[in-house]
């Protein structure tokens, strides 16, 4: 027999306005307060003129809090109250089971907050096929689907079994403030149209599709995801991360495996499709497994980010920029790719694996460390829609011939290791500060420098080494002195290249990684009208790190040459006419 008792939400903190301090209402609530909901196997027994129940399905229709315990083997929780005040409910260690719909279905509320009781553990389970009310719209689409705001928090954990479509899913916000959550979804493993924001807790997620989708591409504003905190453990056949706007990480740690990881990944343009190794099946141009997304705009802040993706491993359709954090990235394709323009101002970003390192029409690093590998090249600056693909593989970018493309440094540590070009710029480069060690390709198609129009040096120490065929040097409408020295036959990778002053003044002491014929250095402390000796092999006893030595003595090799600085850039050794530049530079 269900008996009446009025829950008393009046005595319940139901905020209006939801903050991260009032997203739990249940604190502090009077045990008085909270109506009791026993799931028991195949009924469910409930007291109170809140919800009615019809079998195995219970309907919250006031608001309120509402404990929920037990097992429910094939039934629903379901929320429809038309009251403009916060729903709550506390799992109790429950087991929901629905084999034809949402186990956990929000229909309609001004909000609902799901708490996790401490030292409980919650588990919801959907079934393979649903009995859909409104086939037009595909809804519910979730496990756990609400039509409105959606938190879920505290400090017990919750299992999520999502058989059908998505795992977690709101047409509004969704917002995770603690606790510990694990999703397994045949689709996305949450979903936010409006939004979706990290606050805290563990979120470990196992996803047919995105890892996580913030899907709203209508209104201004909306379609966002905010990462400010807590662990995030993602495993996703396509994007781990993807906003169709705006992506914010301020903090968190965040570890991504998308697409199968780097692995998965064609190695060159003409082994056919990405995702399928040598395959030559015909790709689908629509597949995107990218570790972060975001359409419009994407920004770190901070936090610790770990990245194994098959696509590109961050990406924006448009902006970027990089303020901190730890970043760790291993790409099939691109390691930071934005459409229009990425800015890095600080931070430890570290590329490990990379088609091409960090790629954009317009590119400005003004600080961090930065360090790439890649299997092309290890900057780029060139423009084209992420959709094009090189050879057909999705997420190689195919670029224009023309475009307002730039890189600009002033400030930072940058160390470049590529089997293309080094820095490759469709457009000039200018360089006011920072450090650039460049230990470039091998082939002579490639260069440790290649850029058209300017490359204007004026602070700064640059290092680039590499293969002599296309090598270019830093242009005459620079302020500091570059020197490009082009050897006559190959020195063998580790062989330290080592520049002097008459006086015995080491300038720079370089062991290049990778087999090099010339090597190009700017320093400040170059100075016109001296002369510098040119040393190859001889050992360090200094402190290396990017092939670069610091402190220490050098035990000389052997002497190759002397050069006078006599102008902006001077040279040594068969150039090919490109060590001041040359037309037509700068390859995509």
């Amino acid at each position: 027999m269900v008996t009446t008792t009025e829950p008393a939400p009046s005595a319940v903190p139901i905020p209006t306005v939801v903050d991260a301090e009032s997203d739990d209402p249940v604190t502090g609530a009077a045990t008085a307060d909270v109506a009791s909901i026993e799931l028991l196997g195949e009924t469910i027994a409930y007291a109170g003129d809140g919800a009615s129940v019809s079998g195995s399905t219970i309907t919250i229709v006031s608001a309120g809090t509402y404990s929920v315990s037990g097992v429910l083997r094939d039934g629903q929780i379901i929320v429809d109250t038309p009251d403009e005040k916060t729903v709550a409910l506390i799992l109790n260690g429950v087991s929901i089971t629905s084999s034809t719909s949402a186990p956990i279905y929000i229909i309609n509320a001004e909000k609902v907050v799901i708490t996790l009781a401490d030292g409980t553990e919650s588990t919801v389970t959907d079934g393979d096929a649903y009995a859909l009310t409104d086939a037009e719209s595909g809804e519910p689409n979730a496990a756990i689907f609400s039509n409105d705001d959606l938190t879920i928090g505290g400090n017990g954990a919750l299992v999520v079994n999502a058989n059908y479509n998505h795992g977690i899913a709101s047409d509004d916000d969704l917002k995770i403030t603690g606790g510990t959550i694990n999703v397994s979804s045949v689709n996305d493993a949450l979903k936010g149209k409006d939004s979706i924001v990290i606050q805290d807790g563990t979120v470990m997620l196992n996803a047919g599709g995105d890892g996580m989708h913030a899907s709203n591409t209508d209104d201004a504003g909306k379609g966002n995801v905010s990462i400010e905190g807590g662990t995030l453990v993602i495993t996703a056949a396509l994007d781990g991360i993807q906003a169709e706007t705006q992506l914010l990480v301020s903090g968190g740690d965040i570890t991504v495996s998308s697409g199968g990881g780097s692995v998965n990944a064609s190695q060159r343009a003409d082994w056919g499709t990405w995702g399928q190794g040598n395959s030559a099946v015909e790709p689908d141009a629509a597949i995107s497994a990218k570790g972060l997304k975001a359409g419009v705009d994407l920004t770190i802040e901070n936090g610790t980010i770990t990245i194994d993706s098959s696509d590109d491993a961050i990406h924006s359709n448009d902006r970027m920029t990089v303020n901190g954090g730890t970043i760790v990235i291993a790409s099939g394709d691109d390691g930071l790719h934005a459409d229009a323009t990425l800015l890095i101002n600080g931070g430890e970003l570290a590329i490990t694996k990379s088609y091409e390192g960090i790629e954009s029409a317009a590119i400005t690093i003004n600080d961090g460390a930065i360090r790439v590998v890649s299997s092309d090249d290890g900057i780029n600056t060139a423009g084209g829609a992420d959709g094009s693909a090189l050879g057909g593989r999705p997420g190689r970018n195919t670029f224009s011939d023309s475009g307002d493309y730039s890189l600009t440094i002033t400030g930072g540590y940058v160390a470049v290791d590529a089997l293309g070009d080094g820095i490759d710029s469709n457009g000039p480069i200018d360089m006011s500060d920072g450090v650039v060690l460049i230990n470039g390709p091998t082939g002579n198609m490639n260069g440790a420098l290649d850029y058209m129009g300017s490359f204007t040096i004026t602070g700064g120490l640059l290092v680039a080494a590499g293969s002599s065929g296309m090598a270019q040097a830093p242009s005459e409408s620079s302020t500091q002195h570059s020197v490009i020295v082009n050897f006559p036959s190959v020195m063998a990778a580790g062989t330290l290249v080592h520049m002097e002053a008459a006086v015995g003044q080491g300038v720079l002491t370089f062991a290049p990684v990778k087999d090099y014929q010339s090597i190009v250095v700017s320093s400040p402390e170059l100075a016109n009208g001296e002369t510098y000796a040119i040393y190859v092999g001889g050992s360090s006893t200094g402190v290396v790190a990017d092939s670069l030595y610091t402190g220490g003595s050098y035990a000389a090799g052997t002497r190759v040459t002397d050069l006078t600085i006599s102008s902006i850039v001077t040279g040594v050794g068969n150039y090919g006419g490109f060590m001041r530049g040359r037309p037509g530079g700068g390859r995509p």
